[in-house]
């Protein structure tokens, strides 16, 4: 009998290790695992919101708790109410969660269309990297994404920030200082997403030769990294650039460009040379000047 109840208790264990592994849940019965099984296996984000609120008060997994929580306020919604909690609680948390939790922070001011904001803390990771503070001062991070881990060097972070700094000037109509970005994003990791988003701003600056070639080298499969929606993006864009009269559009006209963060880009390009410091430039003028790119 004892030998039917142990093999009865083991196949059990195993049931519960496997159903763990299956719905990608955390063992255990504390508050944090209870709402990752009401947001996974139940389906129930309201009362995985009312679980992650409980794990934060208890000081049960709260780096992940708040992290869970404000992604599942993102999907019902409730975007201002993610950002807040982000705000008051992350104090809770560890060092080590501040960048990713910063990163949460960002796509949800660009959901709820608080571009400053945004740009604001994009400059602000800008400046980690240059103080060497970035990834905890290693040279590459792991990230994941779809459930697949890889890894990410420094040089590919600070493209990916500088393409979505040079995004939300584009939301801001500032084209110019979207293109300044954008070029110095592609010089140091090129991709057929950014290179769109670049040939759209000469578009808006009437730099239709330039922005012709660019597009021509996306759909050519010239520039890495492309995919169907970007093809298409593409093929519209120069559909709609043929069209277009030699006209300066009157949406440009007032906008500007500090001088001091145009430098401060090209610096930048120079500071990835193998002879020179690993400090960015870039970020000492951002810092040193009035901290404002004209929007």
């Amino acid at each position: 009998m004892e030998g039917e109840k142990s093999y009865k208790k083991g196949s059990r264990d195993d049931e519960q290790h496997l159903f763990h592994v299956i719905h990608k849940v955390p063992s255990g019965d504390g508050p944090y695992v209870r709402a990752k099984h009401a947001q996974i296996v139940q389906k129930d984000p309201e009362a995985a919101l009312v679980w992650f609120w409980k794990a934060i008060n208890a000081g049960d997994r709260v780096d992940s708790a708040l992290k869970d929580m404000a992604v599942v306020m993102k999907q019902l919604d409730r975007t201002e109410e993610a950002i807040e909690a982000i705000k008051s609680f992350r104090v809770l948390c560890s060092r080590n969660s501040q960048e990713s939790i910063d990163n949460i922070l960002i796509d949800l001011y660009k959901k709820c269309g608080r571009i400053d904001e945004q740009i604001v803390l994009l400059k602000q990771k800008l400046r980690l990297i240059y103080r060497g503070e970035a990834f905890n001062g290693r040279p590459t991070k792991t990230a994941r994404s779809h459930g697949r881990k890889f890894q990410v060097s420094v040089k590919q972070e600070t493209s990916r920030l500088l393409g979505n700094l040079g995004w939300a000037y584009m939301q801001k109509s500032n084209y110019m200082a979207a293109e300044a970005v954008y070029k110095k994003a592609q010089m140091i990791d090129p991709d057929a997403n950014k290179a769109c988003n670049l040939a759209f701003c000469l578009m808006k600056r009437a730099q239709y030769d330039e922005a012709r070639v660019i597009f021509q080298d996306i759909l050519l499969g010239r520039t890495q990294g492309g995919d169907i929606r970007t093809t298409n993006r593409a093929r519209e864009l120069l559909t709609e650039l043929e069209n277009q009269t030699q006209v300066l559009p009157l949406g440009l006209l007032g906008l500007d460009l500090d001088e001091d963060f145009v430098d401060g880009l090209e610096k930048l390009m120079n500071a990835w040379a193998p002879s020179r410091s690993r400090r960015l430039p870039i970020f000492e003028e951002i810092s040193t000047s009035r901290d404002q790119l004209a929007c």
